[in-house]
């Protein structure tokens, strides 16, 4: 294998790593919602499906497309 494959091999590990924790920190970081609790949100806020689309910001790209 020669070195430039190899880093490149390399770099994509780490990246795929980097995504793996990122995700798993996001996952820890968010707050346990009870179902009771989530009721209340939704009684409160109502259902996406119900928001215009100009109130949202769609942040999956974000998370597809990291550099």
């Amino acid at each position: 294998m020669k070195t430039q494959e190899l880093k490149t091999l390399i770099k994509e590990s780490m990246r795929e790593v980097l995504r793996e924790e990122r995700l798993l920190l996001c996952n820890m970081l968010m707050s346990y919602v009870s179902d009771e609790e989530q009721k209340e949100i939704d009684t409160s806020f109502g259902s996406p499906q119900d928001y215009e689309n100009e109130e949202l910001i769609n942040m999956t790209d974000w998370l597809k497309n990291e550099p």
